[in-house]
């Protein structure tokens, strides 16, 4: 299971200041982190780590941000954790991250909280324990946090570190997905897919694949194309089975490939090329609006083959 990689949320912040302004000290937002405001002090740090209007420097971004963080920035705080746990900057240090993420979590930052629980979950810098897993994704999940609530949700359905609950299960898939975290939408097709948690519906299992499907969520892209070749919840159809394959097997999703090889055989060959075609469109039109999701980042999938 896997937290997102938050820092470029962060990093949007400073699309506000303008590629063609020079930050630095002595630049009034300079001026302001050095007097000691905690806001700009933040923003200075984070627009070294980007080299947003300053040359990318790190040693600059950690030293801006650690002031920022002494004054109980939680942004800051959380930015040290997720730098501290990808060893972005500075040398990876699990405990070090789990010590900011914390503090920044106590402050009631919900991406932190949910990372803090990662950390227990996993037993990185800091003992395994899941019960303060569990407590931690369910504050940041009751504070809205697609991903805690994708997380939570696994953990119940997994029945890991409580007492396994579809229903629960089903629910907090439904909280994050209907904030289109697309492997929460997959996650949730899955469950209407096999009845868990929900009464069985191919038809509602099909609209919530599509869904994280058409964000580029390569998992998903197979489990479409699955419906299609069976005709569940869609209308049967190896074109839409084969190009959804196809554009699966673009993402990496190996399970692509050998269902692409096994529908083929029931094809013609000028609906393979006609699939082949509109697979390739799609993946265009996914390419210039950057749509592709890396399933690697996202939390525990399930699947339904």
């Amino acid at each position: 299971m896997r937290e997102r990689g938050y820092l470029s949320i962060l990093l949007v912040l400073l699309v506000s200041l303008g590629s063609s302004i020079v930050l630095s000290e002595q630049s009034p937002l300079g001026q302001r982190a050095e007097e000691g405001d905690a806001a700009a002090q933040y923003i200075l740090g984070l627009s070294y780590l980007g080299g947003s209007g300053v040359e990318q420097n790190y040693a600059e971004a950690t030293k801006w941000l650690r002031l920022a963080a002494l004054q109980d920035q939680a942004a800051a705080q959380f930015t040290l954790g997720y730098l501290y746990q990808e060893g972005k900057g500075v040398t990876k240090n699990y405990s070090q991250a789990v010590a900011y993420y914390r503090a920044a979590a106590e402050q009631q930052h919900v991406i932190a909280q949910n990372n803090l629980a990662s950390m227990y979950e996993r037993g990185w810098g800091v003992s395994q324990n899941l019960h303060e897993a569990i407590h931690w994704y369910r504050v940041a999940a009751e504070h809205g946090d697609p991903t805690a609530q994708c997380n939570l949700a696994t953990l119940y359905f997994l029945g890991r570190g409580l007492r396994r609950d579809d229903e629960q299960a089903a629910q907090w898939f439904r909280a994050a997905a209907v904030q289109g975290l697309p492997s929460a939408e997959n996650n949730l097709a899955f469950m209407y897919y096999t009845g868990r948690g929900v009464p069985r519906d191919y038809v509602e299992a099909a609209k919530w694949t599509r869904r994280a499907a058409e964000r580029g969520y390569a998992l998903a892209e197979t489990d479409l194309g699955y419906l299609y070749e069976q005709g569940k919840g869609v209308p049967l159809d190896y074109v839409a089975a084969y190009t959804w394959y196809s554009i699966g097997a673009s993402g990496g999703d190996g399970r692509s490939t050998t269902r692409m090889k096994a529908v083929s055989h029931l094809m013609r060959p000028r609906d393979v090329t006609e699939a082949e075609r509109l697979a390739f469109a799609h993946l265009a039109r996914q390419h210039k609006n950057s749509a592709r999701q890396n399933s690697d980042v996202k939390a525990s999938m399930l699947d339904r083959h």
